[in-house]
């Protein structure tokens, strides 16, 4: 008999509602979610909007002895660097939603992986690197109300590189890190602008490597319930995840 087919949810909040709504579509396909989150009556208003089986747990180890095949974190950089280490001893596969996290953390674990986000291109960026690349520059234009302010002209808010941009801006700039390692150890320098004259996350990624160019740009919506994240980032989990139980099959 099959083992029943879990996946463990970290957060309930905006990228995690977006996630477990995908099940209920059955645009992804599992036997059973069971959310950690540590505001317990958010993990149950979620649950209440749900009609598959859904189970709540209190704290990381409950979620763990669940066994669910796949884990996401869907919650903040803090959460994945207090739970890194449990979650690796699950011999789990383990969604990273926070990449600001794993600059520190590391992913030289063959169960740790994470989703391109708001951005796309993460495999011409990866084959890049095999070869050579010798400058990488992200812009990333917000509307102020994603970066907490509330400036009436452009506002440059940082300049410097993505390890330091995605501490500063844990919620917002995930892209930076995601990038930073996708094409390490080459170094990402990162703009921020704040801009009351857009409504999408927009992001200008330019590439320098040994045989040419590369120059890729993504206008994203935020999520209506984060205007700090865009909605693709949860779209592009949910399409990893997706691949990740239709192995073994």
């Amino acid at each position: 008999m099959a083992k029943p087919k879990r996946v463990g949810l970290i957060g309930a909040g905006a990228i995690g509602t977006v996630l477990a709504e995908a099940i209920q579509r059955e645009l992804v396909v599992c036997d059973e979610l069971v959310i950690c989150d540590t505001d317990l009556q958010r993990a149950y208003n979620l649950k209440s909007k749900l009609h598959f089986p859904v189970k709540i747990v209190d704290n990381i180890d409950n979620l763990i002895a669940q066994k669910p095949k796949v884990i996401i974190e869907a919650a903040s950089q803090q959460a994945i660097t207090e739970y890194f280490n449990k979650l690796l001893a699950a011999n789990t596969d383990i969604i990273v939603m926070s990449t600001g996290a794993l600059l520190n953390l590391g992913t030289g674990s063959p169960r740790v992986y994470f989703p391109p986000g708001a951005i796309g291109g993460l495999d011409a960026l990866s084959s890049a690197t095999l070869a050579g690349i010798d400058e990488v520059t992200l812009t990333t234009h917000k509307p102020p109300k994603a970066l907490g302010k509330n400036n009436t002209e452009e506002l440059i808010v940082y300049e410097g590189y993505a390890k330091e941009a995605a501490q500063r801006f844990p919620r917002e700039m995930n892209v930076a890190a995601t990038l930073a390692l996708t094409v390490k150890p080459t170094k990402v320098k990162v703009q921020i602008v704040s801009n009351p004259n857009i409504k999408q996350n927009t992001h200008k990624i330019n590439i320098k490597w040994h045989y040419g160019e590369m120059n890729l740009q993504f206008a994203n919506d935020p999520h209506p319930d984060n205007p700090h994240t865009s909605a693709l980032a949860a779209w592009s989990a949910i399409n990893l995840l997706k691949s990740l139980l239709k192995r073994d099959q």
